[in-house]
């Protein structure tokens, strides 16, 4: 039996409370009461009655425990009212009190954000090329959220609200307006070149980070992705055209509407491309231009394998007759490599996934998709395309860039198909332009990632550890139907045959997902086209191969046509393209990726239950403690 010296002993006596001895247990037992409370002061109180006299008082100490106030009542030091079994629940059940008080606590510390309000850092600019660099910067996008700070770890700024929610934070704001139309404010902002981590702080905590390293000169850093965008290049959000009529065509089947859209054209012809070497397109352009129409070429300067003698052949044409050709081929370059296929005919634009050459507009060789957009709004934004690509400080004429050139020499495609498909006039309800380096990727995964039924790819090739081939996996985990056409060419041979082994793997552990490889045969000579239908209601056209340099560093562009026209008529050719070859390729299990693609779904129930085992020994250790305390 413990004295009440020993009991009161180490706490400091209080205002009595003063309860009937009617109340107390005259042996003396001791009890426990727990009370959980909302308010972030509230404390323990530890309190001792004794029955040993006249005036039980209560004497007790407190400590801050988060939102759970907790009440001891002990009225002996031997002996209990309440069996262990519920001890222990009730000890559990104090846990779970705190936990859960916690949790509303920071819930409640970080609510002066809105859940809707995302406040990031957009942009970073540390090495402009000036001397000292002058008028480096940092963008931030406030989101209309106050008390943000940032800080680089050395230095603190406040990041001002500004009306539009975006500014750029500079110390020398004058030569930095130069570069911006956003506001730009007066900030001790000092970037190192070789690397730094940036963090946007509100009052309630950290709200963004971004870290990187060696900042090339003139270079900018895409927060979202995190890629160093080069100078001059501006990215584009996905930009919706509306509803519009268009001509969806496949090749070798049609290879007159391109020609056949030049031939008629009155005012403009903006040619964009990776590579060029069509006589009849130049023909078709050449009597353009005497006809009084403008023309303008825009290519590639370095495409992959060089430049052919029948592409100097062909440009020297155009030039040579007064037609303004450009290639990309300055340094710095803007983009790893200027790959879209498109052009600009007046108010109409067409935009497909064949180069400008025999073996794709000319029909003698790949399959490819294209369409012709008769849509002012749709020409209207690739033709800001074009004069952003051309205006840049990489563009060199073609009368100049041909005198450095070593051209190589290629054979012309000359295979002769027939026509299975014939051009077809539809209907499109909503007409969206992606564009890349910018938003095209992102779209592309996005559609994948929201697909609901079936998803059908086709594409020269696919990379079996990137993520694109990872978000269609994603979309068969989900149940979504999933078919990949792949090309024959030597050079994708063995990546694309991974791809298929990888794809049988998956079916046969029961997801839905197939891949094959179309060889070369009587309706065309190999894959081309870069496309997808999903959901029999969109279809994908253009240039982006599924990759993730295409995505981030190449400039590309596709269409993506919103409707139950387009998709049943590209869906028509994909099928027929996979009845046509299926079962007939051999699969390869050479560089197979065996790694799992995503989390397994019952990772995160294993965490829960994790956590609730912790919580039961944590309450089971207390309890025990307690009675050790007791003896």
């Amino acid at each position: 039996m413990c004295s009440p010296k020993e009991v009161y002993s180490g706490l400091s006596t209080q205002e009595p409370i003063i309860k009937s001895q009617s109340q107390f247990h005259k042996d003396d037992s001791w009890n426990l009461v727990f009370i959980c409370g909302s308010g972030t002061s509230a404390c323990m109180h530890i309190a001792e009655v004794s029955t040993n006299t006249s005036s039980p008082t209560r004497a007790y100490r407190s400590l801050s425990v988060g939102t759970v106030t907790v009440i001891t009542r002990r009225l002996s030091c031997a002996g209990s009212l309440l069996n262990s079994r519920v001890r222990l629940f009730i000890l559990i059940i104090f846990i779970f009190c705190v936990m859960l008080g916690v949790a509303s606590g920071a819930t409640a510390a970080t609510s002066s954000i809105p859940d809707h309000k995302t406040p990031t850092i957009v942009t970073v600019v540390p090495n402009p090329v000036v001397e000292n660099d002058v008028g480096e910067f940092v963008v931030v996008d406030t989101d209309g959220v106050e008390n943000l700070t940032l800080t680089d770890g050395e230095s603190v700024i406040t990041v001002p609200v500004v009306p539009g929610g975006t500014v750029a934070l500079s110390a020398a704001p004058n030569q930095t307006r130069q570069r911006l139309e956003i506001p730009v404010r007066q900030a001790a902002v000092g970037l190192s070149n070789s690397g730094e981590e940036l963090i946007l702080q509100h009052q309630t905590g950290r709200v963004h980070e971004v870290t990187y390293s060696d900042a090339p000169e003139g270079e900018r850093l895409n927060t979202t992705s995190m890629e160093w965008i080069p100078r001059g290049v501006e990215l584009r959000s996905v930009t919706p055209t509306g509803p519009a009529d268009v001509t969806a065509f496949v090749l070798p089947d049609t290879p007159a509407v391109p020609v056949t859209a030049i031939q008629s054209a009155n005012k403009r012809i903006l040619l964009a491309g990776y590579t060029y070497a069509s006589p009849r397109v130049t023909d078709a352009l050449l009597a353009a231009f005497d006809r009084g129409v403008r023309v303008r070429v825009l290519l590639e300067g370095s495409p992959v394998g060089g430049l052919s003698t029948a592409q100097r052949t062909q440009l020297n044409r155009l030039s040579n007759n007064g037609i303004a050709v450009q290639l990309l081929a300055g340094t710095p370059a803007r983009f790893a490599y200027h790959h879209p296929k498109y052009a600009v005919i007046d108010d109409t634009a067409i935009v497909l996934s064949e180069n400008w050459k025999p073996a794709g507009t000319g029909g003698h060789n790949s399959r490819g998709w294209g369409v012709h957009a008769h849509s002012r709004a749709t020409a209207g934004e690739l033709a800001s395309v074009f004069a952003h690509d051309s205006t840049g400080y990489d563009v060199v004429p073609w009368s100049q860039a041909r005198t450095d050139i070593v051209f190589n020499e290629v054979l012309p495609a000359t295979g002769q198909y027939p026509t299975q498909f014939d051009a077809e006039l539809i209907s499109v309800d909503e007409i969206r332009v992606l564009t890349a380096p910018g938003n095209a990727g992102e779209a592309v995964r996005s559609r994948i990632d929201t697909a609901e039924k079936r998803i059908d790819v086709v594409s020269p090739r696919m990379n079996p550890s990137g993520p694109y081939f990872y978000a269609l996996v994603d979309a068969a985990k989900r149940g979504i139907q999933v078919r990949l056409l792949l090309s024959d060419a030597w050079y994708d041979t063995d990546r694309n045959r991974a791809v298929v082994g990888r794809a049988s793997e998956l079916n046969a552990s029961g997801l839905p997902i197939r891949a094959q490889i179309v060889t070369s045969g009587d309706q065309f000579g190999k894959i081309h086209a870069k496309g997808a239908i999903i959901d029999d209601r969109i279809a994908l056209v253009g240039s982006l191969n599924w990759n993730e340099h295409a995505g981030t560093e190449n400039r590309e562009v596709v269409l993506e046509l919103v409707g139950d026209e387009p998709a049943t008529y590209y869906s028509r050719v994909f099928t027929a393209d996979w009845q046509g070859y299926e079962g007939t390729d051999t699969v390869s299990r050479r560089g197979v990726n065996t790694e799992s693609e995503s989390e397994p779904e019952y990772v995160p129930l294993l965490l829960a239950l994790g956590a609730l085992a912790a919580v039961i020994i944590a309450g089971y250790a207390l309890y025990s403690a307690i009675l050790s305390d007791r003896r």
